[in-house]
């Protein structure tokens, strides 16, 4: 079994399922007292959320550079950032270590394609709505066509995601306005919708909405699991 290098933290209200998940999937796997081999660097969210703000990209990139080298050298055979919106400095964590980082689009991207989904929906927080980095990874390496919010949505998106679900608030009011905005989604023409915040999934599940929401929180950690357990 393959060590599993975790960046989490951001925040840990979400890095929490990760852990239960890869841990949920090897015990399914292998059965009995089985779990995974993993190495956990949760990061003070605060300096991480700070360098967001001031869209200082760059030193965000070389902070968690930082980390994916510690834990390349502590024995992590590869790497999982347990977050969406990181994934802007994807190709900065890429380039400092020479194990390989597993993209969170990418099982989220195949396992929307092999549901036959073409056109989906995407939640997160405002960078990862508005910017390419995402969008693009869905649409160039999966052929999928993403539809965001319209602007006032995204912003209760974003708010929420900052100012409640990352502090472990989860209210019937914000839970009642995502799902507005997911039906809004629908009927522009969203087959499914991706949950592209780790933290969305503490807010609405499957059992919330009639279409098919994707839980890129459940989604990478299983492929990390799986990851660690292939030849």
């Amino acid at each position: 079994m393959k060590t599993i290098g975790l960046i989490g933290g951001m925040s840990w209200e979400s890095t929490l399922p990760y852990y239960r998940k890869i841990n949920e999937t090897i015990r399914d796997r292998l059965g009995g007292l089985h779990s995974a081999k993993l190495i956990l660097y949760s990061v003070d969210f605060h300096d991480i959320e700070l360098l967001q703000r001031a869209l200082d990209w760059q030193a965000a990139g070389v902070e968690l550079a930082r980390v994916a080298r510690a834990l390349e050298l502590a024995g992590s055979d590869f790497l999982v950032l347990c977050t969406n919106t990181m994934h802007k400095v994807a190709a900065a964590v890429e380039a400092a270590v020479a194990v390989p980082l597993l993209h969170i689009a990418d099982p989220t991207g195949v396992e929307i394609s092999r549901a036959g989904y073409s056109t989906v929906g995407l939640l997160g927080t405002r960078f990862t709505m508005e910017e390419a980095f995402y969008r693009d990874r869905l649409s160039e390496r999966h052929g999928l066509r993403v539809i965001t919010p319209k602007p006032d949505d995204r912003e209760i998106i974003h708010r929420v995601i900052y100012d409640e679900l990352c502090l472990g608030v989860v209210t019937p009011t914000a839970r009642s306005e995502y799902l507005r905005i997911v039906a809004e989604l629908a009927g522009r023409g969203a087959q499914a919708i991706v949950l592209g915040c780790t933290e969305i999934s503490l807010l609405v599940g499957q059992q919330d909405a009639e279409i098919h929401l994707f839980d890129t929180t459940a989604i990478h950690a299983t492929a990390a699991a799986e990851q660690a357990l292939a030849d």
